[in-house]
């Protein structure tokens, strides 16, 4: 994850390597024994993935959404504008293309059933079609061949949170841990459309162990990278690295109020109802000595873990996650009294265990490519789904379709029960019917009628800039 792109033609992005055995040279990576496959590492296969590129995927969903209005049916739209964006490739063995370019849904279409990718990356709009970027090297200027729109995107992997997650690590999920993407959801989104005013914000599941984010209102395609740089660092709060034991610090007399919304709305119910319990934080000196790190008082941190260690009273009905954390809780805030710097040191324990952790860097560039929605992980063989923001705290990982779960659907919509009967083919008779209708009438249909009306105003705002221009003055 990390830096923007290199300009190298077969190297991929870093929006969300598998593990971390890829990031290193194929001799060391082969070399290493590798993580055992999950149950759904069998749900992939390159001949299932073949029925699923040419029975199930979105390819014509994908060129509206990408093409934004410009598909030639009004006058003034650029009929070049869905040729200029980048995709990437990866195929079997590995194989990374670069610089894909696509005319129409059709031609995406043929190219994908063709070369049958195992991930499907989407990049930046450039000024002109990168699959004849060559004509363009070596004219002698930066911006021969450079990218003039992308939507600002976010990626939030549960990995970065593996130092509060003590039921999974690296990219395993469960239902214990992922309320830490839900959150991670609710927050950022809110902050999107509240403070940013955004309105097309598409929230995906990464198919594996997080979420990517697009947004995609006109505004937030034009971002120069700096503006980028500005939106992503409008969400850094977490600020923790293995010589910092403190992980978040907040200075000022009260919270911004971003930051008092996301604890009161999401935080504190997410920390003290998900966390507390699932994760064990307090039941163990091991665990909860990672949550007395976090306050700025070293007396009080000893006070607190004598206390626990001494402490035989609980009941065997009571959690002694939650009991303790109302203890702290009352401890700190009377402390505080006198020792100002324990102010907001429950607001900080509480951010630095379930404040979205976000790969920032792939927020900042505009040439960070990211893995497309509706592709398929090839480590799990579970499609990436949308999420609905306004209910994503009923999404679960697991319950993501998969390639041999939705093939299994088609055969059996060609099977009508006792002859009698007609069969159901297509995406409605299967489990991503639902994915596909969320996509196009919660996040396409508002978004292309918002682009028709910006295009229709460029285009009039254009026509009365030439009548002005021809305008004698006399």
């Amino acid at each position: 994850m990390g830096s923007p792109i290199p300009s190298d033609e077969n190297m991929t992005d870093h929006s969300e390597p598998p593990t971390k055995v890829d990031n290193k040279d194929p001799v060391t990576a082969a070399a290493e024994p590798q993580d055992k496959p999950s149950a759904r590492e069998s749900c992939f296969s390159t001949d299932l993935l073949k029925i699923y590129y040419r029975r199930l995927f979105p390819y014509a969903d994908m060129a509206r959404w990408l093409s934004y209005g410009n598909d030639r049916k009004l006058p003034g739209t650029d009929a070049s504008y869905l040729q200029r964006r980048e995709f990437s490739f990866t195929l079997e063995h590995d194989i990374y293309v670069r610089y894909q370019s696509f005319r129409d849904a059709s031609d995406m279409e043929a190219a994908i059933r063709d070369k049958n990718p195992h991930k499907i990356d989407i990049g930046a709009v450039y000024n002109v079609d990168p699959a004849r970027r060559a004509a363009y090297q070596g004219i002698g200027s930066e911006s021969a061949f450079a990218p003039v729109e992308r939507e600002l995107v976010f990626d939030i992997d549960i990995s970065d949170y593996d130092d509060v997650r003590t039921c999974c690590s690296g990219a395993s999920v469960c239902t214990k841990c992922w309320p830490l993407m839900t959150a991670a959801i609710k927050v950022v989104d809110t902050a999107l459309r509240e403070d940013f005013a955004f309105e097309h914000v598409l929230w995906v599941f990464s198919g594996r162990r997080g979420v990517h984010c697009w947004v995609c209102d006109r505004r937030a395609r034009r971002l120069t990278n700096e503006q980028r740089s500005a939106v992503a660092e409008y969400f850094r709060v977490y600020k923790g690295s293995e010589a910092n034991a403190s992980k978040v610090s907040f200075t000022g007399a009260a919270l911004h109020p971003s930051l008092m919304r996301a604890y009161d709305q999401v935080l504190r119910g997410t920390f003290e109802n998900e966390m507390l319990p699932n994760q064990e934080l307090l039941s163990q000196p091991d665990a909860w000595k990672r949550v007395l790190a976090q306050l700025p008082d070293q007396e009080l941190q000893d006070r607190m873990d004598a206390t626990w260690r001494s402490d035989r009273r609980l009941s065997a009905a009571a959690d002694v996650n939650v009991y303790r954390w109302q203890q702290l809780e009352a401890t700190t805030r009377a402390a505080a009294k006198k020792n100002t710097s324990l102010r907001k040191a429950v607001e900080e324990i509480v951010f630095a265990f379930t404040y979205p952790r976000l790969d920032l860097e792939v927020s900042k560039h505009m040439n960070h490519l990211l893995k497309a929605p509706f592709c398929v992980h090839p480590k799990t063989g579970a499609v990436c789904v949308p999420i609905d923001p306004a209910n994503c705290a009923d999404f679960e990982p697991s319950q993501a379709p998969t390639l041999n779960q939705l093939v299994e659907e088609i055969n059996a919509a060609h099977r009508p029960p006792d002859g009698n009967s007609a069969a159901t083919s297509g995406i409605e008779a299967t489990s991503l019917a639902p994915s596909i209708n969320f996509f196009r009438e919660s996040f396409l249909q508002p978004l292309l009628a918002a682009s028709k009306e910006e295009l229709e105003a460029a285009h009039k705002q254009k026509l009365h800039n030439v009548a002005g221009a021809r305008t004698v003055d006399w």
